[in-house]
């Protein structure tokens, strides 16, 4: 059974991870000088969740007219693992678990930035009842 069992408990939880990182002091603001836009396209549940730099840094769970410079694709499951730190993203791509379109200078420019994500991202989990 996947971690996340419905799309809006997808969008619940990596909202609030999302949300949670544009807030913090350090992170916040490289992402917004960093001029980009992700897409996470998750499947098992599928959605879609935008990190813009829109009105100050917002995230957007579902369709949206933005394009993207970064897209990641993986399934709900494996997102979660990463986030705990359980998959890497070097065996993650290898594996073909995780699959990212774009320009990988700007994706690796951004991996400083995960570390509060990963601190955040147990409790957040806890919160809701997923770990």
């Amino acid at each position: 059974m996947a971690v996340f069992e419905s799309t809006d408990r997808m969008y619940e939880v990596l909202g609030t991870l999302f949300r949670t990182l544009l807030k913090d002091p350090a992170a916040g603001p490289k992402f917004l000088e960093s001029e980009i836009v992700i897409k996470f396209e998750i499947s098992d549940p599928s959605g879609t969740i935008w990190l813009s730099r829109e009105n100050g840094g917002e995230v957007i769970c579902g369709s949206t007219n933005l394009k993207p410079t970064i897209e990641m694709i993986l399934s709900g499951d494996s997102c979660h693992k990463f986030w705990l730190q359980e998959l890497s993203m070097p065996v993650a791509l290898a594996k073909g678990l995780i699959k990212a379109k774009g320009p990988m200078p700007k994706v690796i420019k951004l991996l400083p930035l995960l570390k509060p994500a990963y601190v955040a991202y147990p409790e957040i989990a806890k919160k809701f009842g997923i770990l």
